[in-house]
């Protein structure tokens, strides 16, 4: 199956996450918004203003597999993780998979709101006090609490890997995580990463894979940028 992977050109936001799902796996598949040849970004708003469709997806990512078009980002992981083999093979250890990735998406959440405090649609310049004062307690309480917990789940894991001994998607979400971290908390993540010595060896050993590493040494690597999830601010680094 060649996959569709409908997201927003020029930024890695959650459609990252997907993106690398679909290289480890190495799937074939076509990034729509960022190909002329398959319609660019016309053709993810046509998804998004097509009133017709039964089953409509709220935001990008959203990909179309078949018949089937599937959105969110934890959802469409699950979906792939199944298909191609980057989930566990039981359903105690898909449903704990599936639970590592929501988790992770809690903290994504949590980590654009620290330069959005108070509203996507407003410029990060229109809230910046508000965001000084939440990426404070951002890297002093959450970044700590959220990567600790992470720690803990290798330390008790079965093996090198969040669910076991094989590499699964949230070891992937993780990697970006850590890397998305680095760029936009770089002081903050210095001093927090000798405390959690097993998420760095994991982030490593995802980074040393051959299909993770080629993608990253690829033109199809967007890199990290200022309008994305993971944006660098001086001042809220601390």
């Amino acid at each position: 199956m060649r996959y569709e992977l409908y997201y927003w050109p020029g930024i890695e936001g959650r459609g990252e996450f997907v993106r690398l799902a679909l290289e480890e796996a190495g799937a074939a598949y076509v990034d729509v918004a960022r190909s002329a040849k398959s319609g660019g970004v016309d053709a993810l708003m046509k998804y998004l203003d097509d009133g017709k469709i039964a089953r409509p997806p709220f935001a990008p990512p959203f990909l179309k597999a078949g018949k089937l078009l599937i959105g969110q980002t934890a959802n469409i992981l699950f979906y792939l993780g199944q298909r191609e083999r980057l989930a566990p093979r039981d359903e105690a250890g898909r449903l704990w998979a599936n639970q590592l990735q929501l988790t992770i998406a809690d903290f994504v959440d949590e980590t654009h709101d620290t330069h959005h405090p108070i509203a996507g649609g407003l410029y990060y310049e229109d809230q910046k006090p508000e965001a000084k004062r939440r990426a404070a307690g951002f890297r002093k309480e959450r970044m700590p609490k959220f990567l600790g917990y992470f720690d803990d789940v290798l330390e008790r894991s079965t093996g090198n890997y969040l669910a076991g001994r094989k590499l699964t998607y949230p070891d992937l979400s993780l990697f970006l995580l850590v890397d998305g971290l680095r760029y936009a908390f770089p002081k903050a993540m210095r001093r927090l990463e000798k405390k959690i010595p097993r998420v760095i060896a994991l982030r490593d050993r995802v980074a040393a894979r051959p299909n993770i590493t080629a993608y990253l040494t690829s033109d199809r690597w967007i890199g990290f940028n200022q309008q994305g999830i993971f944006r660098h601010y001086e001042e809220l680094d601390g």
